[in-house]
């Protein structure tokens, strides 16, 4: 056959280009808009090309479909652009450090493309083509633009770079450069501060350069990178290693030194100064001197080598970072030593050496944080605190000196002082003593409380507030700095609890409160009601018995007794502790008895009251009430007493008692309560409320709405959901600011009955659209929360089942699967399960969808490829007519997700991969995992502790194995665990591995496990 036969491929028309072109400029505009890094030059790249566009558009409204340059440079633009796509979809999706590290190369990939789309527009042949004189002006300035166009990296990311450069170039820098390198990170690239979330970040560059340095010969970049990581871990935020790690190493590297401290060497020493080195440098004539030293003896006018006397060549010199190196080993090594010895000499009865010893050690703290470390590890904090009690001033001093170099800028040693025996009574006691001994006292409680777990601790320490008070008028500024920042501190910049403090308030309020006349009691009521408290302050309160005589003038003839209780009541009551303690006192009657009778007490009143009930609510969910099975109602009657009021009240009253019926179906009789809310037709209500123009009223009632659909029978729903309120929850997921409340209405979506009628009504409505936008937008937009797209993938499943392939087109026609894929690798792991799920539904249809490949005719070869069918179906597949997973690329990370620690995630994974053997020909599913590695990771899910995951991968293996090949592979690697399943399973599980291992031939098929 002639090649004169064999047809080219066709030439895409110029028109059809242009129009490509278009999109991927749009698309890339889209992906720059969502990078949160180097805005300026994505914004820059965005304006560009919103010109290009403008330009593009001018161009297609004339005939050029023989321009062949017009063509060359449409090429061009298309290709530049899709690179700067990728590069704006990559600075969105990468870990930050590494796009830190890799600015420079970003900008120089950005000014690359930007160049090369500015040289394909000056190919257009604007004349040829008849462009007015305007726009060709036009396209020649944007052109020049960028051109010329300058990229730079941010100074903020320049300043990084440098300090990560200094601290490896310097090759000391300890934890507080560290913590301030990552300090800075975070602030520039909006990373999370939390440490495990630091954590994650740095444990994703470090695997992410793993794959760099496995695919790079370039070994000093690699290097480089390795120096970074080292640097960063020394950051309190990133350090992945435990306490018990730390004594650990500790221990061992300073059972490994010995006792005694070593000489130094006599290398060590300089010759001109004759004392040990901290800077060592080389001369030209090759001798080391201390730098100082010998730049203080060429100073002089001397050119000779202090000990050859040779003249120098130079003056020039080089650190000698060996010996530098060797010398800081040398002290770490004696200072580890001294800092363990220390301890028995300030434990002993020579009360002369204790103060030099703890001098030392101060100045060892002073030092170093790595010194600060070890002291810590030595366990000293117990002996200072012990030594706070000594008859010696200075022994007094010297130790809280150390408590508090040793508590800055360290919230791990902050909470090891407190949690020491008598530690905060110790130091509160300091506070009574002299002037020099109290201020330090006082700066060491001020540390403390600069995490909040101490805050209250210091707070409750008996004579602490009034010392705090004394200290506060002292004559000493520094003193009464100190102390009014503590003050601070422990009140939450609340000037009213310190005056109270001031006057030793609460004790005498509390007895006034209890034993006054009416009017103090009213005056009394109203300080509590009206003061701004702390929770600390709220718990004393309490605790002091406040809650007793408020309780008391609830039931006071005197409205305004009652309301002031009421108010002083509310205020209190926020605190879960108080809560409890309201509801086991007795607190709910007379609350129950103000709101429900509108002749005890005002509307204002009846609002309080609402919202006292309503802490009293999310109360008995807080960790404290786990073991004591309180709940605020308890009957069908009193449920619907309480829950009728939301039809006879206003707003505020309203919101009250739906977000009290929120707590309460999250509190552990929360099944019971939804069931009874149910059955009194509650969602009927609360469809009407979901109409609301009352913002406030609409969000509590949605969110309870929710609650109710998580356990619901179907009637219910079906009963009262038309489609008029499935139009309004869309309405609210599209146009609502609430992020919570967004959520809540994709739930009850979710949660709704799985009835074809439902169904049909959320397709006609256009949820699947709505769902795509949410999946695509959410998955950029750090302001979408995680439960949002929980909720619009756990929907999904619904347009999925393969029993309506008429619904699975239209999802596949939205362009849902891609999404599902993303969601594989990118979500929570409740999204992989229900992505996975879905695609799973979508693969149980591709045998039958997949189309039959043509069988060629006598003379098709000549004319055209052959079609090639899918390896697992046999036929031509695609995502859209179809649904093939291979198609989508869902293979790998469905693969993966065997792997993950969640049981369910892992079922959902395996049923999906499974869905490829489940059809006629199974043979060529097997051979289709096994090719994707997925084989040996559903092995290992025979050791897996959830029994239905065990039998489905039994099921599955049965099936793989009779594929002779991928037996011979696979077989053995099965076996032990087969074996022990067979030793351990259940009756039927024992049966399933069996016919396995039959199938192996490891068992014949008479064995007594089929028995």
């Amino acid at each position: 056959m002639t090649k004169n036969m064999i047809t080219s491929a066709p030439i895409t028309p110029v028109s059809e280009l242009l129009s490509q072109t278009f999109l991927a400029i749009v698309d890339t505009v889209n992906a720059a808009k969502e990078v949160l890094i180097q805005r300026e030059n994505f914004d820059k790249l965005s304006n560009y090309l919103g010109e290009l566009t403008l330009i593009l558009k001018e161009l297609s409204k004339l005939d050029s479909e023989r321009s062949e340059s017009f063509r060359d440079a449409l090429e061009i633009l298309s290709r530049e652009t899709k690179v700067c796509k990728q590069l704006a979809l990559e600075c969105s999706s990468r870990n930050k450090i590494y796009l830190l590290m890799n600015c420079r190369k970003i900008v120089e990939r950005l000014e690359g493309s930007m160049k090369e789309i500015g040289r394909a527009l000056s190919l257009v042949p604007l004349e040829s083509l008849g462009v007015c004189s305007i726009v060709s002006k036009e396209a020649s300035q944007l052109c020049k633009n960028m051109m010329n166009a300058a990229y730079s990296a941010a100074l903020e990311e320049e300043e990084i770079l440098k300090k990560i450069e200094l601290g490896i170039q310097e090759g000391n820098a300890d934890q507080s450069y560290a913590n301030n390198l990552v300090a800075c990170m975070s602030e520039a690239f909006g990373m999370a501060t939390e440490r495990l979330a630091l954590k994650k970040e740095l444990e994703e560059f470090r695997s992410k350069m793993e794959d760099v340095r496995l695919r790079s010969i370039d070994m000093a970049e690699a290097r480089k990178m390795e120096q970074i990581i080292a640097l960063l871990e020394q950051a309190d935020a990133t350090t992945c290693t435990s306490l018990e790690e730390k004594q650990k190493r500790y221990t061992m590297t300073k059972n490994s030194l010995g006792r005694q401290p070593l000489e130094p060497l006599q290398s060590f020493y300089c010759p001109i100064t004759l004392d040990v080195m901290t800077d060592p440098v080389e001369i030209s004539s090759g001798r080391t001197f201390e730098r100082s030293a010998i730049e203080k003896y060429l100073a002089e006018g001397k050119k000779d080598c202090p000990l050859t006397l040779t003249p120098l060549d130079n003056l020039c010199f080089r650190p000698n970072k060996n010996l530098r190196k060797s010398i800081q080993e040398w002290k770490e090594r004696n200072n580890m030593i001294t800092i363990a010895s220390i301890k028995a000499k300030i434990q002993s009865s020579e009360e002369q050496e204790v103060p030099q010893s703890l001098s030392k050690l101060k100045d060892l703290c002073k030092e170093q944080e790595l010194h600060r470390e070890w002291v810590i590890l030595e366990d000293y904090v117990p002996v200072l605190i012990g030594l706070l009690g000594a008859k010696d001033r200075d022994i007094r001093a010297i130790s809280l000196d150390i408590l508090c170099i040793l508590a800055k800028d360290s919230d791990d040693n902050k909470e090891r002082i407190i949690k020491a025996d008598h530690s905060l009574k110790s130091i509160v006691r300091s506070l009574a003593r002299r002037i020099e001994e109290s201020k330090l006292a006082l700066q060491l409680l001020l540390q403390l409380s600069r995490i909040d777990a101490v805050r209250d601790v210091i707070g409750n320490v008996q004579g602490c507030m009034c010392l705090l008070v004394t200290m506060l008028n002292s004559n000493d500024p520094d003193a009464s700095r100190d102390a009014q920042e503590l003050l601070d501190n422990l009140s939450s910049l609340d000037q009213n609890v310190i005056k109270m403090a001031k006057a030793n308030y609460f004790k005498p309020l509390l007895q006034l409160l209890s034993s006054g006349e009416e009017h103090v009691k009213l005056i009394m009521a109203e300080t509590l009601a009206e003061v701004d408290l702390t929770d600390h302050n709220k718990l004393s309160l309490f605790r002091e018995g406040a809650l007793s005589p408020l309780l008391q003038m609830l039931s006071h003839g005197n409205l305004e007794m009652k309301t002031v209780a009421v108010k002083a009541l509310q205020n209190l009551s926020s605190i879960p502790q108080n809560g409890l303690q309201m509801i086991s006192e007795g607190a709910l009657g007379p609350l129950f008895e103000l709101l429900y009778r509108h002749g005890l007490s005002s509307p204002s009143v009846r609002e309080l009251v609402a919202t006292i009930i309503m802490h009293l609510a999310i109360s008995t969910c807080a960790q404290e009430a786990e073991h004591l099975q309180i709940s605020i109602v308890e009957s069908e009657e009193d449920i619907f007493k309480l829950f009728s009021l939301i039809s006879l009240t206003g707003p505020d009253i309203q919101t009250g008692i739906l977000r009290t019926f929120q707590a309460i179906c999250q509190s552990p009789s929360g099944p019971n309560v939804r069931a009874k809310l149910r059955q009194l037709s509650a969602v009927q209500v609360l469809v009407q409320l979901c109409e609301l123009n009352n913002h406030t009223v609409r969000t509590n009632a949605v969110k309870l709405f929710c609650c109710l659909t998580e356990d619901g029978d179907d009637s219910t729903f079906l009963e009262h959901v038309g489609q008029r309120c499935i139009k309004t929850l869309l309405g609210i997921f599209e146009t609502s600011s609430d992020m919570e409340e967004i959520a809540a209405s994709m739930g009850i979506i979710c949660n709704l009955p799985k009835d074809t009628q439902m169904t049909q009504w959320l397709l006609d409505t256009g949820t699947l659209q709505i769902i795509f936008t949410c999946l695509t937008n959410g998955n950029r937009n750090a302001s979408y929360k995680r439960t949002v797209v929980e909720n619009a993938v756990g929907a999904l499943c619904r347009f999925t089942v393969s029993t309506n392939q008429e619904w699975q087109k239209r999802a596949a026609e939205v362009g849902i699967v891609p999404v599902l894929v993303q969601l594989l690798t990118s979500g929570t792991s409740l999204t992989k399960q229900m992505a996975a799920i879905s695609l799973k539904q979508f693969s149980e249809s591709s045998a039958a969808l997949s189309r039959p490949v043509r069988k060629p005719g006598i003379f098709s070869f000549c004319l055209a490829a052959p079609e090639m069918g899918c390896p697992a179906h046999l036929g031509i597949c695609s995502v859209e007519s179809s649904f093939c997973i291979l198609e989508a690329n869902a293979l790998d990370p469905l693969v993966k997700m065997l792997g993950e620690i969640d049981h369910d995630v892992c079922e959902a994974a395996l049923e999906a991969l499974l869905t490829l053997i489940d059809g006629k020909k199974p043979q060529s599913g097997s051979k289709v995992l096994s090719e994707a590695n997925a084989i040996a990771p559903i092995i290992k899910l025979l050791s897996s502790t959830s029994s239905r995951l065990q039998e489905k991968t039994l099921k599955a293996l049965e099936r793989v194995f009779k594929v002779a090949e991928l037996k011979q592979k696979y077989g053995s690697s099965a076996q032990m665990s087969l074996v022990d399943i067979t030793q351990r399973g259940s009756g039927g599980m024992k049966s399933l591995a069996a016919k396995v291992l039959v199938s192996l031939d490891v068992l014949d098929e008479q064995s007594s496990y089929f028995g």
